[in-house]
């Protein structure tokens, strides 16, 4: 499915990537193959994890990343070393709970529909 915007919620387990158009939307979950146990609370990104995260964006325009955790802001960082077109897509990374995947893209639809009324700088909101 080739669209415009995406929501990829994800912490240090797995990700719900989700693509979505004016009519459809199509969800993809990528676990995390690390078995990583945290030490004092505090987990680094899996690099792989992270890859294949971005290979699910390969084409997507807008790209909005949610989360509960620090991977999300991880994620960012790696697509700035590693995918530079991910990390160029990527309009913003916000704080969620655990969202169903309904819900992701409802409230992804209405991001993206402030964001592109505020000619891309939804800050101005």
């Amino acid at each position: 499915m080739t669209t415009f915007h995406a929501v990829v919620w994800l912490d240090h387990s797995e990700a719900h990537v989700l693509m979505f158009d004016r009519e459809h939307a199509e969800s993809q979950r990528i676990k995390s193959r690390s078995h990583h146990t945290p030490k004092h609370g505090h987990v680094t990104g899996d690099k792989d994890f992270f890859a294949a995260v971005a290979k699910a964006l390969d084409g997507v325009h807008e790209v909005l990343v949610t989360g509960p955790a620090k991977a999300k802001i991880e994620f960012q960082d790696y697509c700035k070393q590693h995918e530079a077109a991910v990390a160029q897509a990527i309009v913003d990374v916000v704080n969620t709970d655990h969202p169903s995947d309904k819900q992701l893209v409802a409230m992804a639809r209405q991001y993206f529909a402030k964001h592109d009324a505020m000619g891309a700088d939804p800050s101005q909101l």
